[in-house]
C-alpha cells in the first residue's frame, strides 16, 4: 500500500461513517451571532461562556499591550519570551486560585501533554476517567507509565484501580466539567480516594474556570478541593486563549526544567497576558458575577424547555447542554435543519464521543437573551415535528 492509498482509505472510511470533519471560515464566530457568507445564525456552538471575547475593556487591554510590547513575544520564555506581563498575570492567577505558582502555556492541549510527559516514568501508573479530554488520554497513552481508565465519574472504581500494587507513583486524572457531556466530576470523592491511595490528583478545569465557584474560581473551588495539579484554560470563559498549570513551587521549578512543550515553544504574546489580566479582573467583578447569573438562568430555561420537548439530555448543569441523537446521519441532518431555522449547532460524532451517541452540542453563553433560548427550543420542536 502506498502513502496515497493509505490516506485515501482512511478518508473514505470517515466519509462512509458520516464522520468526516470539515472547516468553514466565518466573519464572526464568537458572541451571540455566527456570521459567514453574508448570513447570520444564533450561535449555540461557541465556548465564550461569559461573552468576554468582545468585552471593551479586554479588547482595549490587548491593544494597549500590543502598543507597549509589540505583537509577539519573540521567543521561548526561557530565552527572551518571558515578560513582566506574563509574570504579573501568573502571580495574580496563582494568588486568586490559592496556589504558590502558575505557569503559562500556549494552549490547554500543550499544558496537559507537558505535565504528563514531564512527570511520569515507566514504573508509574496513570488512572484517568474514561471520558477525559483527548489531550489527557493521548499524553497518558504516549507516556512510559501504565495507563488504566476508570468508568466515567466512578470514584469507587478509581479507588479499586489505585489500590492495586504499583512499583512507582500514581496520578489520578479527571476534568472538572466534561466537554462533550457537560456533567461535573465528583471531585470531592475523587480527591479523597486519591489521597487515601497516596497518589496525586490532576484536574483539567477548562470548562469550569470563570463559571463555577466563588468569583468563578472553578469546579475545584465549588467542591471544596485543591488538587495537586490544576490546569485552567483561557479559551472558554476568559474569552481568549492559552492555559496555565497551578502547582507548588517545586513542581513549577521541575516543569521549567523538564516540560518540553514549555521550553521549546514560543510563549504567548505579552499583549495577550495583559488582556488575560483584564479578563481576570472582569471575572472577579460584579459584572462577572452578573454574567454568571445570567448564564445559569439560560441553562435552567433551556433544560426546562428541552425536558418538555422530551429531548434526551445529559446530567449537565453547565453551559454545555448536549442533546443525544444516536446515529451520525441523523445528527448531521438535524443540525442542518436547525441552521435552516437560524440556529447554528454542531453535530458531534465518534470518535469524539462513543459510538452510537452522536449529539447536538448546545452551548449557552451570558450574551444570549431569553428570546434566543426560546427560539432555539421552538426550532427544535419544529425539526422534531
Amino acid at each position: 500500500m502506498s502513502w496515497q492509498q493509505r490516506i485515501e482509505e482512511a478518508l473514505n472510511e470517515r466519509r462512509a461513517a458520516d464522520a468526516f470533519r470539515s472547516r468553514s471560515p466565518v466573519t464572526q464566530g464568537v458572541g451571540r451571532w455566527r456570521v459567514a457568507n453574508g448570513q447570520r445564525w444564533l450561535n449555540f456552538s461557541g465556548n465564550d461562556y461569559l461573552g468576554l471575547s468582545q468585552h471593551p475593556a479586554i479588547v482595549s487591554a490587548w491593544q494597549q499591550g500590543a502598543e507597549r510590547y509589540g505583537t509577539g513575544s519573540g521567543g521561548s520564555g526561557h530565552v527572551t519570551g518571558y515578560s513582566e506581563a506574563h509574570q504579573q498575570f501568573e502571580q495574580r492567577l496563582a494568588e486568586w486560585l490559592g496556589y504558590p505558582r502558575a505557569l503559562l502555556f500556549i494552549s490547554g492541549f500543550a499544558a496537559n501533554q507537558a505535565v504528563i510527559a514531564a512527570l511520569l516514568r515507566k514504573e508509574d501508573r496513570i488512572v484517568a476517567d474514561r471520558l477525559s479530554h483527548a489531550s489527557l488520554l493521548e499524553a497518558a497513552s504516549l507516556s512510559p507509565a501504565q495507563l488504566r481508565r476508570f468508568a466515567h465519574n466512578d470514584s469507587a472504581q478509581l479507588a479499586t484501580l489505585l489500590a492495586k500494587p504499583v512499583d512507582g507513583l500514581q496520578l489520578a486524572v479527571t476534568e472538572g466539567i466534561f466537554s462533550m457531556d457537560g456533567d461535573s466530576a465528583p471531585l470531592a470523592e475523587i480527591a479523597s480516594v486519591t489521597q487515601t491511595a497516596g497518589g496525586w490528583l490532576m484536574v483539567d478545569d477548562a470548562h469550569g474556570i470563570g463559571v463555577s465557584g466563588r468569583e468563578g474560581r472553578g469546579s475545584c473551588d465549588a467542591q471544596g478541593i485543591k488538587p495537586d495539579l490544576l490546569v485552567v484554560t483561557f479559551g472558554k470563559a476568559f474569552g481568549l486563549s492559552g492555559a496555565a498549570v497551578l502547582c507548588s513551587d517545586e513542581v513549577a521549578d521541575y516543569l521549567l526544567q523538564f516540560a518540553r512543550h514549555l521550553i521549546y515553544s514560543t510563549s504567548m504574546p505579552p499583549a495577550q497576558a495583559v488582556a488575560l489580566n483584564e479578563a481576570l479582573a472582569v471575572i472577579r467583578s460584579d459584572d462577572g458575577e452578573a454574567r454568571r447569573q445570567r448564564l445559569h438562568e439560560h441553562i435552567s430555561r433551556f433544560r426546562r424547555g428541552a425536558e418538555q420537548l422530551d429531548l434526551q439530555l445529559t446530567n449537565s448543569g453547565s453551559a454545555i447542554q448536549p442533546v443525544i441523537v444516536g446515529e451520525n446521519s441523523r445528527a448531521l441532518a438535524l443540525a442542518e435543519k436547525l441552521r435552516d431555522a437560524g440556529c447554528w449547532l454542531t453535530a458531534i460524532r465518534p470518535p469524539t464521543v462513543p459510538a452510537g451517541t452522536a449529539r447536538l452540542r448546545v452551548t449557552l453563553t451570558a450574551d444570549h437573551r431569553t428570546e434566543d433560548i426560546d427560539r432555539l427550543l421552538e426550532a427544535m420542536h419544529g425539526v422534531r415535528q
